[in-house]
């Protein structure tokens, strides 16, 4: 189920010159943010949760998502540069799940790190809260990487689709719909973040068993989507 071949065409995709320069951005103004809270408001543990929450786990992840889920795959299918690929032995399913490895792959390490510094940081993992923003954001960054690539393989506009879920979906409707909440990556990982945290750190509006299977399905789905929507793309002079 993975190709070290596809494999590293994609991280080589991702990780251009242009591309991981908008990726390094989201990071380091984190990091910034971070140290001039410190220096400004001192060590505070709501002052952090409301820092890791209102920036990383529903601003970063997600836009970090977008660029590394969408950018795996959509360009080689702009381009036409994907025939390449399929006019190889390899499976198309196997296709979809390497790229989906290394875009999670990509994620995680431009949000769950500087997640983890920005949280030590603000409060030095006072009641596990940079641990447990931590471990929201690599759970996000499989479900994002799954839902913004099915994205990427489905659509020539995956990335404006993507920013309107992240931005307008989970950032405005979650936060004004309280129903909308129960629809959001963003409060799965919450849920699971709530239950590393010291009580009343952190909290989410949907319970963990909820957002443990919602996660599942999420990745699950789209990632079997994905694979079945690559399979009808035929190259020219297939049957």
């Amino acid at each position: 189920m993975y190709d070290p071949t596809v494999a590293r065409l994609t991280y080589r995709a991702l990780l251009g010159r242009r591309r991981a320069a908008i990726l390094f951005v989201l990071p380091v103004l984190l990091v910034v943010i971070a140290v001039a809270v410190r220096t400004f408001a001192g060590s505070d543990d709501q002052v952090a949760s409301d820092v890791l929450s209102g920036f990383a786990i529903a601003t970063m992840v997600p836009l970090i998502g977008v660029i590394a889920g969408t950018g795996a795959i959509g360009p080689e299918i702009d381009d036409g540069s994907i025939v390449y690929l399929l006019s190889k032995p390899v499976k198309r399913p196997t296709i979809i799940f390497t790229k989906l490895i290394v875009a999670i792959a990509v994620t995680m390490v431009f949000s769950a790190l500087p997640t983890l510094i920005a949280g030590l940081i603000l409060n030095g993992n006072g009641q596990q809260i940079a641990v447990a923003y931590t471990i929201a954001a690599l759970v996000a960054s499989i479900a994002y990487s799954a839902l913004f690539l099915l994205l990427g393989t489905v659509s020539r506009h995956a990335v404006v689709f993507g920013l309107v879920y992240a931005l307008v979906w989970e950032a405005l409707f979650g936060s004004l719909v309280p129903g909308a909440r129960t629809l959001s990556v963003q409060q799965w990982s919450l849920a699971v973040a709530e239950k590393v945290g010291g009580s009343g750190a952190i909290t989410s509006d949907v319970g963990l068993t909820t957002a443990t299977v919602l996660l599942a399905a999420v990745t699950v789905v789209a990632t079997w989507y994905a694979g079945q929507k690559l399979r009808t793309l035929k190259l020219a002079g297939e049957e």
